[in-house]
C-alpha cells in the first residue's frame, strides 16, 4: 500500500518525536527522577505511538476506500485493515 508522500512525512516525523521521549525516559531513569514523572513521559509516549499506527490505518483505509482493486491487489482489503485496527485497539 503506499501512501501519500505527506502522510509518510508526518509519520516519520511523529516517530522522530517519540524517539526523543524514549531517550529522555532513558536519561530521567540514569538521573534517578521522580517515578510518577518517568511514568507519565512512558505513557505520553505510547499514546503517541498508537497514534502513529491509527494514522497510518487511518490512511491505509482511506487508500482501501479510494481504490479497492488496487488495495486488494496488495492484500489490504476493508477486512485487513480492520483487523489491523483491531490490533492497536
Amino acid at each position: 500500500m503506499e501512501l501519500p508522500e505527506a502522510t509518510t512525512a508526518d509519520l516519520l516525523r511523529r516517530l522522530a518525536r517519540i524517539e526523543g521521549q524514549v531517550r529522555g525516559v532513558q536519561a530521567m531513569l540514569r538521573d534517578r527522577r521522580e517515578c510518577r514523572d518517568i511514568v507519565t513521559q512512558i505513557s505520553a509516549a505510547g499514546k503517541a505511538l498508537d497514534q502513529v499506527g491509527f494514522k497510518l490505518l487511518a490512511a491505509g483505509m482511506t487508500e482501501c476506500l479510494t481504490n479497492p482493486d488496487k488495495a486488494a491487489q496488495a492484500g489490504f482489503d476493508p477486512e485487513e485493515v480492520e483487523r489491523l485496527f483491531l490490533k492497536l485497539a
